[in-house]
């Protein structure tokens, strides 16, 4: 499932993409925010974290305006890995070295239709696993 979040700055491209996934026949999850009422994103990025984690398959794409707001509140949880992506080769590198479970978007910075085309990209890049994993074990504390 994807769960999709956004603040007031990040709205309008939340609502282009849910949109797009509409039209893809592909099922969100939206937590809010639903207006341009300005909000605080650290409480959008919690919603959105606990639906994230209640089911391991589940993905998140987190809006604000610069993204780096969404992409700090998120990565406060250790079961979070969100990476903000201005390209598609950002968000193919979150996905398959880092194994990324959140998007997050810049707003402000990136279009309805780039952000289409990065979406597309995290959603269907796999993590490679290997020399990788191994890194995020180290992340995590599992492994030194």
């Amino acid at each position: 499932m994807i769960i999709v979040a956004s603040d007031h700055r990040g709205y309008p491209l939340k609502e282009e993409l849910k949109t797009f996934f509409n039209q893809e026949n592909i099922i969100t999850i939206d937590v809010g925010t639903y207006s341009k009422e300005p909000v605080d994103y650290p409480d959008f990025a919690k919603l959105g974290i606990e639906k994230l984690l209640e089911n391991k398959n589940n993905v998140g794409i987190f809006i604000c305006g610069s993204g780096i707001g969404m992409s700090i509140a998120s990565n406060r949880n250790p079961k979070i890995r969100a990476a903000l992506c201005l390209n598609t080769k950002m968000a193919t590198l979150a996905r398959k070295d880092n194994d990324a479970n959140v998007l997050c978007l810049g707003a402000n910075f990136t279009k309805k239709k780039r952000a289409i085309k990065i979406v597309k990209v995290f959603l269907t890049t796999s993590f490679e696993g290997g020399r990788h994993a191994r890194r995020l074990k180290k992340i995590s504390g599992e492994s030194k």
